[in-house]
């Protein structure tokens, strides 16, 4: 690799790293091409990448940025999940390592902030964005809904008592 390629890649890698929501480092030491495809195509799905940089470029790539604490988490074989949404790469990065004991998680940074092996299993656990949205919506609607039960109660009941007279009249 020439030093324009290396140049190039380091500003890739400095975009990822300023602009992901979350970024997952691990080991894949032994993972076939097929595993590795698994896995990119998993993260795809939920809108998120996978990269493999040597690690000299990632760590050159690092300095000044918000993540620039993960640097020490880069040595070996490493592969870095990265994604705009804070949980998604983390999601599926603890998902895949649970299936394959030769995916081992070592750490990542959200933002500024480190996360060691356990950091990024607690993201996993929280909620998507997709997630969240829903559950504010469902408490944004379920407002409106007895809104509109309450103004529809007094017309079903009316409509009950009537029924009721009618029905002893009849009788």
């Amino acid at each position: 690799m020439d030093r324009a390629q290396k140049e190039k890649v380091v500003e890739e890698l400095g975009q990822i790293f300023e602009r992901s929501g979350v970024v997952v480092v691990a080991h894949y030491a032994g993972i076939t091409v097929a595993q590795m495809q698994d896995l990119r195509a998993k993260m795809r799905v939920v809108g998120g990448s996978v990269r493999v940089a040597k690690n000299k470029l990632a760590k050159i790539a690092l300095d000044g940025k918000p993540a620039a604490k993960m640097a020490d988490l880069l040595t070996g074989m490493t592969v870095m999940a990265y994604s705009d949404d804070p949980v998604a790469a983390a999601k599926v990065a603890e998902e895949y390592a649970k299936k394959n004991d030769k995916f081992v998680i070592l750490g990542g940074a959200m933002g500024d902030t480190l996360l060691d092996a356990a950091g990024v299993k607690a993201v996993a656990a929280m909620p998507s964005r997709e997630e969240l949205i829903a559950s504010i919506v469902g408490c944004i609607a379920a407002p409106a809904a007895n809104i509109a039960g309450a103004i529809g109660a007094p017309a079903s009941n009316i409509a009950g008592i009537l029924s009721t007279i009618e029905d002893k009249a009849a009788a």
